[in-house]
C-alpha cells in the first residue's frame, strides 16, 4: 500500500523563482556546435576521395560533404526549436515515442535494406536511417517517465525491475534479430543507467549482469557473425586481407600521425585503403591528420561537453529532468568511448558511430534532436547556479 500510494502522488510543483528562467545553456550549447563544424569539416577531408572515385556520387568529390552540411543545418535548426519545448512535452510523448520506435524495430526485417550480414535500415527514398537510433532516445524519455511515475515503488521488482525488463527484452531481441549488437548493448547499459540512477536495489544488477552473460553465450554459439568479430579482434594480424583489414588500416591510421599528424586533407589512408573512413572509422582519419596532439584535443573536448552535461543534471529542478539530462549524456559519453575503442581495438569491432563526426544524416538529426532537450531541460536552472 506504501509503494502504491507512493508511486500515485502528484510530484510537488515548484514555482520559478528565477528572473532569468528561460534561457539555454550556453556552455552546452557552444561545445556542441563546434564539435558539430568539426566533424562536417572532418566528414569532408575523410570522404573526397573515396566520393570523387565512387560512380554513386557521380564522381563529385563534395558528395558526402554537401549531404552531411545540410543534415547538419537541419539538425542545428530542430536543436533549438526543440529547446522551445517544455519538458512536460517530452514527458508526455515518451510512450509515443517508444511505440513508434517498436513499429519501426518491426518493420526493419521486412521492409529494411540489407547491408553485408545485416538489415538494420530502413529506406526513405532520400536516405536511410537506423530505427535503433530513434530507439536509444525512447528508451531514455520513457525510463524518465517511468521513474518519476514509480518513485519509492522503484525499489521493489514488480514497479523497479520487471517493466523495464519486458521493454529492454523487447527492444534487445528485435536488435538481435538485424542483427544489430552493438545498438542492443548500447541499450541495456542506457537501461541500466537509468534504473540506478531511478533507485533500483543494486542487488538486482547482479541477476542482470548474469542474464546478459548468458545472452553473450547465446548469441556466441548460435551467431557465427558475432563470434567472427571476437577471434578478429584477439588477433586482427591473423588475416589483414580479410575480417582483420578494416581494424589493422585503422591502426596503420593512428600510428602514422604521429605526435602532430599529416595535417588536414593529407592523409593517406583515406584514398581508398580504410573501410568507412567517413563513418564509424573518421576518429582514425583524424588521428592520423591531427596526431596524438589533435586526438587528445578532441577527446578533451567530448569531455568537455560530457562533464557540462552532467553538471546540468545536477543541477535540475526536477527528477524528470535530471534523469533525462544524466541519460542523453550518458548515452553520448557511451557511443565516444566505444566508438574510439573500436577503432583503436580496444574493444571488438562494431558499428558504433562517433556522435557528430561519422556520417550519416538522420543519425546526426537524432543527436542534434537529444542535445536539444538538453538545452530545453537547461532552461528551467534557476539562474544563480549556472
Amino acid at each position: 500500500m506504501e509503494y502504491a500510494a507512493a508511486r500515485l502522488a502528484p510530484e510537488p510543483v515548484r514555482p520559478r523563482t528565477n528572473a532569468r528562467a528561460g534561457r539555454i545553456d550556453l556552455p552546452f550549447a557552444a561545445l556542441t556546435l563546434l564539435l558539430l563544424t568539426i566533424g562536417v569539416v572532418m566528414v569532408l577531408s575523410a570522404s573526397y576521395a573515396r566520393a570523387y572515385y565512387s560512380a554513386a556520387t557521380g564522381h563529385n568529390a563534395a558528395y558526402y560533404f554537401l549531404r552531411q552540411l545540410g543534415f547538419a543545418i537541419a539538425g542545428t535548426v530542430i536543436m533549438f526549436v526543440l529547446s522551445r519545448f517544455p519538458m512536460g512535452f517530452y514527458r508526455r510523448m515518451s510512450f509515443p515515442l517508444l511505440a513508434v520506435s517498436v513499429v519501426l524495430l518491426v518493420l526493419v526485417p521486412v521492409v529494411g535494406v540489407a547491408q553485408g550480414d545485416a538489415r538494420r535500415w530502413i529506406d526513405l527514398g532520400f536516405t536511410t536511417f537506423q530505427p535503433s537510433e530513434i530507439a536509444k532516445a525512447a528508451v531514455i524519455l520513457y525510463f524518465s517517465a517511468l521513474i518519476c511515475r514509480y518513485k519509492a515503488a522503484m525499489s521493489t521488482f514488480r514497479y523497479g525491475i520487471l517493466p523495464f525488463a519486458a521493454i529492454l527484452a523487447l527492444i534487445v531481441g528485435l536488435l538481435v534479430l538485424e542483427p544489430h549488437f552493438s545498438a542492443a548493448v548500447i541499450i541495456i547499459a542506457i537501461g541500466g543507467v537509468m534504473l540506478f540512477l531511478g533507485g533500483a536495489r543494486l542487488y538486482w544488477f547482479a541477476g542482470v549482469g548474469a542474464a546478459a552473460l548468458a545472452g553473450l553465450g547465446v548469441i556466441m554459439t548460435f551467431f557465427p557473425y558475432a563470434s567472427g568479430r571476437i577471434s578478429t579482434w584477439l588477433d586482427p594480424f591473423a588475416n589483414t586481407s580479410g575480417d582483420g583489414y578494416q581494424i589493422v588500416q585503422s591502426l596503420y591510421s593512428i600510428g602514422s600521425g604521429g605526435l602532430f599528424g599529416l595535417g588536414l586533407g593529407q592523409g593517406r589512408q583515406t584514398y581508398m585503403y580504410l573501410p568507412e573512413e567517413h563513418n564509424d572509422f573518421i576518429f582514425a582519419v583524424w588521428c592520423e591528420e591531427m596526431g596524438f596532439v589533435g586526438a587528445s584535443a578532441l577527446l578533451l573536448l567530448f569531455a568537455a561537453l560530457i562533464v557540462r552535461g552532467y553538471w546540468l543534471a545536477l543541477h535540475m529542478r526536477d527528477r524528470f529532468s535530471f534523469l533525462v539530462t544524466a541519460g542523453i549524456t550518458t548515452l553520448l559519453a557511451i557511443q565516444v568511448i566505444l566508438n574510439v575503442a573500436v577503432v583503436t581495438n580496444l574493444v571488438p569491432c562494431t558499428g558504433i558511430s562517433l556522435p557528430f563526426f561519422s556520417y550519416g544524416g538522420t543519425a546526426l538529426l537524432i543527436q542534434l534532436a537529444e542535445m536539444g532537450i538538453v538545452l530545453s531541460a537547461s532552461r528551467e536552472i534557476p539562474a544563480w547556479r549556472t
